[in-house]
C-alpha cells in the first residue's frame, strides 16, 4: 500500500518570522524547505500533526490544539504564531468534572411528545430530563425500531457512572474482560464501569433501553484497536473503582422498598459501583405514606402500569408508561393511587442514603 501523508496548510507573510515559532516555542521538526534563496514553503512534524505554511496561501491562520502530557513545557496555554495561527494547549487526559447539581423537581412525559432525535450508530433518543440538572446528569430513553446489527465501532465513555437498563427486546453486546457476547433481556441492566471497552452487536425490532450518564457532556471515544472479544474473563476487574454489572432481571427476589407500600429488587448495582450509585426495579404491595429523601439525584422512569405523583407546592401528575420523573433532596412526595401492574425503574446517586416517612 503506498505510503499517504496529509497536511494542514497555513498561511504566512514572512516565513523567517513563523518559523522559530514553530520550532522553538511548539518543538516541530522542520522537515522541508523551498526554494533555497527565498523560502516560501516550509512543512514541519509534531504532536502527530504535519504542517504546511506557504507564503501567500489563502486560508484564514486557523487554531491548533495540542493535547499534551506535560502542559507546562509551553510558556502559555494559549499563544499566538506570527502568522496568526491560535495554539491551544490542552491536558491529553484531562480529569472528570462532575459538576454540581442543579436541583429541581422534573415530571417528562412521553403524551407530551419529546422529539426523539438520531444519535450514535442510527439509534433513536429521547431526552427524559431536559435541564440536565445543570449538566449533573443524562437520563436518555432509547430505541432501535428495526432490529438487526448495529453499526457500532469498538469504544468508551468517559463517564463517572452509566447504566443501560433494558425495557423492551433485548441486545448483544460484548464488553472487555467479560467473556464473549451477552445479552441484555428486559428487566436486565449493565453497569459499564468508566472506560471499559464495548460494541454494540445487534438488537432485536422495538429494542428500548434507559441509559443514565454521569456527567450530562461526556466523551465517547474510539478504540481502534482492541479487538472483542478479549481473551480474558476478569469479573473481578475494575475501572476507576467501579466494576462491571450484569444483573438479570428473571426470578429476581423483591424485599420491603424505602418506601413502605412497597417492595424492590436490588441489581447489585450498589455494590458493584460501592455506593456510587443505586438501582431499584420497584412495585407496590399497598397504601404508601408522603416520603422525603437526602440523595443529591433521584431519578424514576415508568415501566408499566400508573401512578399518581404529588409534590409539595406542586400540581399532581398522572404518570403512565414511558413517563420519568425527579425528585430533588428534600421535597416531600408521595405515590398514590397505583394500579397493580405499577413497575419503576428508580436510580440514585449515591447510592447510600435516607428516606424518611412523614
Amino acid at each position: 500500500m503506498p505510503e499517504i501523508r496529509a497536511e494542514m496548510r497555513l498561511p504566512t507573510q514572512q516565513l523567517r518570522d513563523d518559523l522559530p515559532f514553530f520550532t522553538g516555542v511548539l518543538g516541530m521538526r522542520l522537515d522541508m524547505i523551498y526554494p533555497a534563496d527565498d523560502p516560501e514553503v516550509a512543512v514541519l512534524s509534531g504532536h502527530g500533526l504535519r504542517l504546511r505554511i506557504q507564503k501567500g496561501a489563502v486560508e484564514a491562520p486557523g487554531t491548533i490544539r495540542i493535547l499534551t502530557d506535560d502542559v507546562g513545557a509551553f510558556p502559555a496555554r494559549r499563544l499566538t504564531a506570527p502568522n496568526g495561527t491560535r495554539v491551544e494547549i490542552e491536558a491529553l487526559n484531562p480529569p472528570l468534572v462532575l459538576p454540581a447539581t442543579d436541583h429541581a423537581f422534573v415530571v417528562r412525559r412521553l403524551a407530551d411528545q419529546a422529539p426523539w432525535v438520531i444519535g450514535r450508530a442510527g439509534m433513536q433518543y429521547r431526552d427524559l430530563v431536559p435541564s440536565r440538572l445543570g449538566g449533573a446528569i443524562i437520563a436518555s430513553h432509547i430505541r432501535i425500531p428495526d432490529g438487526g446489527p448495529v453499526p457500532d465501532m469498538v469504544h468508551f465513555h468517559k463517564v463517572g457512572f452509566q447504566l443501560i437498563f433494558c425495557v423492551k427486546g433485548w441486545v448483544d453486546v460484548v464488553y472487555e474482560d467479560q467473556g464473549g457476547i451477552l445479552r441484555l433481556h428486559a428487566g436486565d441492566c449493565f453497569i459499564q464501569p468508566p472506560e471499559i471497552r464495548h460494541r454494540v452487536l445487534e438488537a432485536s425490532d422495538g429494542i428500548e433501553v434507559i441509559e443514565i450518564g454521569v456527567p450530562a457532556e461526556h466523551v465517547t471515544e474510539i478504540d481502534h484497536d482492541l479487538r472483542l472479544p478479549t481473551p480474558y474473563l476478569r469479573p473481578d476487574r475494575e475501572w476507576q473503582g467501579q466494576r462491571f454489572v450484569h444483573n438479570k432481571g428473571a426470578n429476581a427476589a423483591f424485599h420491603p422498598f424505602r418506601i413502605p407500600g412497597f417492595e424492590a429488587r436490588d441489581t447489585t448495582i450498589n455494590a458493584g459501583t460501592k455506593g456510587v450509585a443505586s438501582v431499584m426495579v420497584v412495585r407496590p404491595t399497598g397504601p404508601a405514606p408522603a416520603t422525603k429523601h437526602d440523595t443529591d439525584i433521584l431519578f424514576t422512569y415508568v415501566m408499566s402500569g400508573q401512578m399518581t405523583l404529588t409534590g409539595a407546592g406542586k400540581p399532581s401528575y398522572r404518570l403512565t408508561m414511558g413517563d420519568a420523573f425527579v425528585v430533588p433532596p428534600g421535597m416531600a412526595t408521595q405515590y398514590i393511587d397505583t394500579t397493580p401492574d405499577l413497575q419503576l425503574l428508580e436510580v440514585t446517586l449515591p447510592g447510600d442514603f435516607t428516606t424518611t416517612v412523614l
